[in-house]
């Protein structure tokens, strides 16, 4: 039952693997209520208090003690999660917690459904059913909460619904002696529970085909937000987390950075004599050229028609954005083959510094502006920085 559903997950899981964000958010979605899983250790521990007392039982004394401990150690992993204050940092953290989550999650199940099986031997009818209604109960939380990791979900459910459900099967062949309504009663509890199992398997499936659903539907919007349509690179708004990223450093005066401002030269008369179809292949091919260039802690975005920026993270000086902006001309300039005709563009390059020139994107960008503009007036292939009177003009009309 259990095993071909965990199969039929395993197989779709390698043909597709979730994305590393998505499935780093279903894990944080697992710690995310803390009271069910409070609850469910209070009620298990009250009833297994109650039956070791009453019955003088010392297996359920120590499968209730056994239950008490888990409940605090799942609430102390819960809290220690929450405690880090911040997504995730990688799918491999994300499987370093859920493991942790699962542990917890398994051992619960199956003191609980140990509990369950053990409660059935006892000749008691009424702790038979307050038995069934925590294993229902645990199971509908467990759906509700877990199925977004159908395969712990389901792991969990058949540890905490095959032992009863055994007990009360093997109990049944006894002829019932356990229970005043005879053999009958334990046929009907063992079929009941597995039914319940079986139909949750669907929810399972559902609730997980959802939940997954929506959740890579808002982090795909969320990517093309913050990506250039036709480039694929970053767009006005990723340039702008990922400068606040990068600023960190200057900021502390352990590094400078630089900001290349470039305007494609000779860029409108391919759209008018080749067409659009032609332009945007240019700019793909520029893009890939661009990324190419640059770093991994570097940032590569374009924000108008022909305008890229590339921000130029953690230099040592002055010449290393020289350097990178003589390769970017140099590299830039070379011909691009569109079908059968071989095209040629040029680029200006326009540079402002920090801490020279600003710490804040908006100053960085008018100065480095400015010098684009003075590069574009010297002619084509120009790289041009911005000079410290253009930083004290463009950071007093920014302010």
């Amino acid at each position: 039952m259990g095993v071909a559903f965990i199969r039929h997950f395993r197989r779709r899981r390698r043909a597709g693997r979730l994305p590393d964000t998505v499935y780093a958010e279903l894990v944080a979605m697992l710690f995310s209520m803390l009271t069910p899983v409070v609850m469910m250790g209070a009620a298990l521990t009250l009833v297994g208090v109650l039956t070791a007392l009453h019955w003088n039982d010392p297996l359920a004394g120590a499968l209730t003690a056994l239950a008490a401990t888990l409940t605090a150690a799942r609430a102390a992993v819960i809290l220690a999660f929450r405690r880090l204050g911040a997504p995730l940092a990688s799918a491999r953290e994300a499987r370093r917690w859920e493991r942790r989550y699962a542990a917890g999650g398994l051992a619960f199940a199956a003191v609980l459904g140990a509990f369950g099986a053990r409660a059935i031997f006892l000749p008691d009818p009424l702790l038979h059913m307050v038995a069934a209604s925590l294993i229902f109960g645990f199971g509908a939380g467990l759906v509700a909460r877990v199925s977004i990791r159908p395969i712990l979900c389901v792991a969990s459910l058949m540890l905490a619904v095959l032992p009863i459900a055994a007990a009360m099967a093997m109990a049944m062949h006894a002829g019932g002696s356990h229970n005043l309504l005879g053999a009958p009663v334990y046929g009907i509890e063992a079929m009941v529970v597995l039914l319940f199992a079986l139909t949750s398997l669907e929810t399972v499936r559902h609730l997980h085909q959802a939940a997954v659903s929506q959740l890579k539907t808002r982090h795909d919007l969320t990517f093309l937000a913050r990506q250039d349509a036709l480039t694929g690179l970053a767009n006005r708004l990723s340039l702008r987390e990922r400068f606040d990223a990068s600023i960190a450093p200057v900021a502390g005066a352990r590094h400078r950075l630089a900001v290349h401002f470039l305007d494609l030269d000779g860029f409108k008369a391919i759209n008018d004599t080749h067409g659009h179809p032609a332009g945007d292949a240019v700019l793909k091919e520029v893009s890939r050229r661009l990324t190419a260039m640059v770093r991994g802690g570097d940032t590569v975005a374009r924000i108008g028609g022909d305008e890229f920026v590339v921000v130029q993270a953690e230099i040592a000086h002055d010449g290393e954005a020289e350097m990178l902006a003589r390769r970017i001309v140099r590299t830039l300039g070379a011909p691009y083959q569109v079908g059968p005709k071989s095209m040629t563009i040029g680029v200006s390059v326009g540079i402002a510094l920090a801490p020279d020139h600003g710490l804040d994107l908006e100053q960085l960008a008018a100065c480095a502006d400015a010098a684009l503009y003075r590069a574009k007036g010297k002619g084509k292939g120009r790289i041009v920085f911005c000079e410290s009177s253009e930083a004290r003009e463009r950071i007093a009309a920014v302010a």
